[in-house]
């Protein structure tokens, strides 16, 4: 049976099938924060044309929201950091996931785990909202705080929720 999560946003909604078999504990700890409604509210922060947009953790004021304990890292599940994959954000320390995620853009394969790279573990795909990710991507950016490729226009997740099978 396949999950897929639904990001309504305010650009249009994108869906992101989750793989399970392949990066379990991710997807258990990111479909627990969207079954809390934990998304909802929430902005795409980081925006890197030819790159990724990241999401999942601040909300429009700036304010980073609390989030549960941190995840072990699951980058060598043998799922690569390509165009159109969602990936778990972290620190420099591997084990530092919590609930920001971002979507690649085009394949990275210098965030896929390799010798002497931890790397970032993808755990599913976008299987539909393709143009709303392109739209996210061509967001004007500045500065705002400490942060730098921020959107000047807030791109809101309006709702993150479970599609019925």
């Amino acid at each position: 049976m396949s999950e897929t999560v639904v990001l309504e946003t305010t650009k249009g909604n994108i869906e992101i099938e989750l793989n399970r078999a392949k990066a379990p504990a991710t997807v258990d700890n990111f479909a627990k924060y969207v079954k809390e409604g934990f998304f909802d509210g929430t902005i795409f922060h980081r925006v890197i044309p030819g790159f990724m947009i990241q999401g999942g953790g601040f909300t429009p004021d700036g304010a980073q929201k609390g989030t549960r304990q941190p995840i072990r890292l699951e980058s060598k599940n043998g799922l690569k950091n390509t165009a159109g994959t969602i990936a778990m954000a972290r620190t420099n320390d591997p084990d530092s996931a919590t609930s920001q995620f971002f979507i690649n853009l085009i394949d990275n394969a210098f965030l896929n785990a390799s010798p002497g790279n931890q790397g970032y573990a993808v755990f599913g795909a976008v299987t539909a909202g393709t143009e709303t990710i392109t739209s996210i991507a061509a967001a004007k950016t500045a500065t705002r705080g400490p942060h730098g490729d921020w959107p000047k226009e807030d791109i809101a997740i309006k709702r993150a929720y479970m599609k019925a099978a």
